[in-house]
């Protein structure tokens, strides 16, 4: 198996529902972030908060999956027409033959934080119409997800930090060339909590204003939530000219450290290399890199070495973190639909707040939108204890 079409793919975060207000955002270089007021939360800090989310109703038959994890998944499956898309493959190739690969990292855990809060105040019970299952699990969304759309297919969640909605698009691939499904829905989840916040918080990880990208001042991470889904189908003979299509992944474990990323960045290295020779493309071959960029000095320096060993200076390249925020186990997925707009609108997104590139990281770092022809980007998620995931997209045309 070589590529997979992109047939649909949705978007919703910060910037706003579905791909019109994200493509808006980015053409206008608008960003999402906003001082934090979620919740009880009582942090200096930035958040990329998906408006409406608690007014989401599920289903009646799906009232069990209520969490905000899974409202947010609802929120973003009702965009773009992703649903009735969904829908049509199932139709065509069979309920049990589409699979459901969803990336998210703290699932429904918020579900978990508020029912603690009812604990009874004698035994320390959580209350009776707490569910695990259906919630907090990891599964959780994966589930939900597949119910709703109707699917029958195999389904599961890839939890590993912040690569998580990447390495969804690598799993569909698997299955696929083995022959157990013949299509996907991939994508990626993750919504705000206090574990979230207050866990980054408590690392040092957290700046105070919206985060800076590979500034030369960066100081940390603001987080985001959204959900992104992608239909992967089969190549079909023939596709319009702005289809999108998987061309390479890569995937590595480092195993540096259970948060920072290897100094030299030799597994985000590996992982873009091997993106690379699946797409047989050269570096030279990628017109913009979509960084993971979580505006970290440690992260950014190690992408920045991995990137500048395999692509040299010259090749255009930036974070849109500084728009949405770090969504997560949702940024993989995110971060896809992001390069698919590039490639499908000629737009290389420049990374928002960032003022002044740190001279130190020998990168061709855009500040400043750009609109040229793309037809073949990469994109990038790296997560704690060097879970690594580069993903290689194209335009048929």
């Amino acid at each position: 198996m070589n590529s997979l079409w992109l047939s649909h793919f949705t978007a919703t975060s910060s910037l706003g529902r579905g791909l019109a207000p994200t493509l808006c955002a980015m053409r206008q270089q608008q960003g999402g972030l906003a001082p934090c007021t979620f919740d009880t939360v009582e942090l200096p800090t930035f958040v990329g908060e998906v408006a409406g989310v608690d007014a989401v109703q599920l289903p009646a038959e799906l009232a069990a999956f209520d969490c905000r994890n899974n409202r947010l998944a609802l929120l973003g499956l009702m965009q773009d027409g992703f649903a009735q898309a969904a829908a049509r493959a199932s139709k065509k190739y069979g309920a049990q033959r589409v699979g459901v690969f969803i990336g998210t990292s703290t699932s429904g855990i918020l579900q978990t934080e508020l029912a603690y809060r009812r604990r009874d105040p004698a035994s320390g019970a959580l209350p009776a119409d707490f569910s695990y299952a259906t919630t907090h699990n990891t599964f959780s969304v994966a589930d939900f997800t597949r119910r709703y759309l109707g699917l029958a297919g195999p389904a599961f969640v890839v939890s590993s930090a912040c690569s998580s909605s990447a390495k969804v698009f690598a799993s569909a691939r698997r299955l696929m060339a083995t022959g157990l499904i013949d299509a996907a829905v991939v994508g990626g989840v993750d919504s705000l909590c206090l574990t979230t916040l207050y866990g980054f918080n408590s690392l040092g990880l957290m700046s105070t204003q919206a985060c800076r990208p590979f500034d030369l001042d960066r100081d940390g991470i603001s987080i985001g939530e959204a959900a992104a889904f992608a239909l992967l189908e089969p190549v079909p003979a023939q596709l319009a000219v702005d289809a999108v299509l998987l061309l390479g992944v890569g995937e590595s474990s480092d195993a540096h450290h259970m948060s920072s990323p290897h100094p030299e960045g030799l597994g985000a290295r590996l992982a873009m290399q091997q993106a690379l020779t699946m797409a047989a493309l050269d570096a030279a071959d990628i017109d913009y890199i979509n960084l993971h960029g979580t505006a970290t000095p440690s992260n950014d320096a190690a992408e920045a070495k991995a990137v500048a060993a395999l692509f040299g200076s010259t090749t255009p390249c930036s974070s849109t973190k500084g728009a949405t925020g770090h969504t997560l186990g949702a940024a993989g997925a995110l971060e896809a639909t992001i390069c698919a707009l590039a490639l499908q609108h000629g737009l290389l997104p420049g990374g928002l707040n960032t003022q002044q590139p740190d001279p130190a990281l020998a990168l061709n770092y855009l500040i400043n939108n750009r609109e040229q022809a793309v037809n073949h980007v990469l994109s990038n998620s790296f997560g704690f204890g060097g879970t690594n995931c580069s993903l290689v997209f194209g335009r048929s045309g």
